[in-house]
């Protein structure tokens, strides 16, 4: 009998494996969701003018956490990069839009402008927290937030540890100073999305997977390993940056002790891991699952809390892939797609020809 090694291959039979199989980014189904997507956000830019100033700040309130998701997973779930100190740059947003308005600039350009300086200084942060692994570097981004706080608390032209209060947005009635909050907050979560979106479609996100992964085996095949996780470190460093800013003109009063403070790493956290971790919809299912939780459930007290802790311990032990990621595995679907799905046309047709064979196998889609 001759064995498979031995069979040849005809460029015909090449040709005819190849009919077989259509290679996929896009389906009916993705491309009816971007489009809703897009619905979505146009929409939702006119709910000041519909739904009034509650539902706007808490809408305000909803988008900040998802951003906030969207970078953690970022981090966590495309690199490896499991962070228990986001909040660092979430101070630093908030205190660097309170110093830059102390200087002259207008409140919410000052916004934009604290954001981008929370990336400036993740750069050299991320010299020593990315020389760190797995538990090290966890800890290490959790002291860097700790020394920022301390530090901001030193100055008292910040208000100290008293905390302080953005009062330049006085300028503004209550209903514009929301509307305008909301919008920033729109635009800058619609800008954050597509940015991480884009990133991880691309070779840059491919490389994160595969540092995630197995860091040795990326870098020895040429992947610029720390070059790569700066990239993604600063752009989360930003994100966070932008909340905390946005979160300080939705609040308009914070303290160091608060907006430094480890919570918003374990709600970051939460999200992911409720909503699915690695996925691009999951932070943003998760997000909004929490922010229904807080709503009903806030006024219970440490009881909230001990709800959080043993409903994130359920997810991890027995739904580890979260609520989107389970849906995603079990039904194949894509909503908004990062990778490609090889799809089996007609594998009947298929014939057992040489080294092709093999391709008879498959029968689901696979996801690059």
């Amino acid at each position: 009998m001759t064995t498979l090694e031995e069979q040849s291959i005809t460029p015909q039979a090449a040709q005819r494996a190849r009919a077989q199989y259509r290679i996929q980014r896009w389906t009916p189904l993705s491309a009816a969701a971007t489009g809703t997507v897009v619905a979505l956000i146009v929409a939702l830019a006119f709910v000041p003018a519909v739904l009034g100033t509650n539902v706007t700040q808490q809408l305000t309130s909803l988008l900040i956490l998802i951003i906030l998701a969207v970078m953690w997973n970022a981090l966590a779930g495309y690199s490896g990069l499991v962070s228990v100190g986001q909040q660092a740059y979430i101070g630093l947003g908030a205190y660097g839009t309170i110093y830059l308005t102390q200087q002259g600039v207008q409140p919410y350009v000052a916004m934009a402008l604290a954001a981008l300086a929370a990336g400036v200084v993740a750069l050299p942060t991320s010299l020593l927290v990315l020389r760190l692994r797995a538990g090290q570097f966890a800890i290490g981004t959790w002291v860097v937030a700790e020394v920022f706080a301390l530090l901001i608390g030193l100055d008292q032209s910040l208000g100290g540890g008293t905390g302080i209060s953005l009062t330049t947005l006085n300028v503004y009635s209550s209903s514009d100073r929301q509307s305008y909050t909301y919008w920033l907050t729109l635009g800058s979560a619609v800008v954050l999305l597509a940015a991480v979106f884009f990133l991880l479609r691309g070779r840059l996100g491919t490389s994160l997977q595969a540092i995630r992964d197995d860091e040795e085996a990326a870098a020895s095949v040429g992947v610029p390993v720390m070059r790569t996780k700066r990239i993604v470190f600063v752009l989360a460093a930003a994100g966070c940056g932008a909340a905390g800013a946005l979160t300080l003109a939705n609040t308009l009063f914070i303290q160091t002790q608060s907006v430094f403070g480890v919570q918003w790493s374990a709600y970051m956290i939460f999200i992911v891991l409720v909503g699915g971790l690695g996925t691009f919809e999951g932070p943003i299912i998760g997000a909004i699952a929490f922010y229904l939780i807080q709503n009903t459930f806030a006024d219970f007290g440490a009881w909230y809390l001990v709800g959080l802790g043993a409903t994130a311990i359920g997810f991890a032990l027995f739904l580890p892939r979260g609520l989107w990621g389970t849906v995603q595995a079990r039904w194949q679907l894509r909503l908004l797609p990062l990778g490609h799905v090889l799809h089996v046309v007609d594998s009947a047709a298929l014939a057992p020809v040489g080294r092709v064979s093999w391709w008879k196998g498959l029968r689901t889609p696979r996801h690059d």
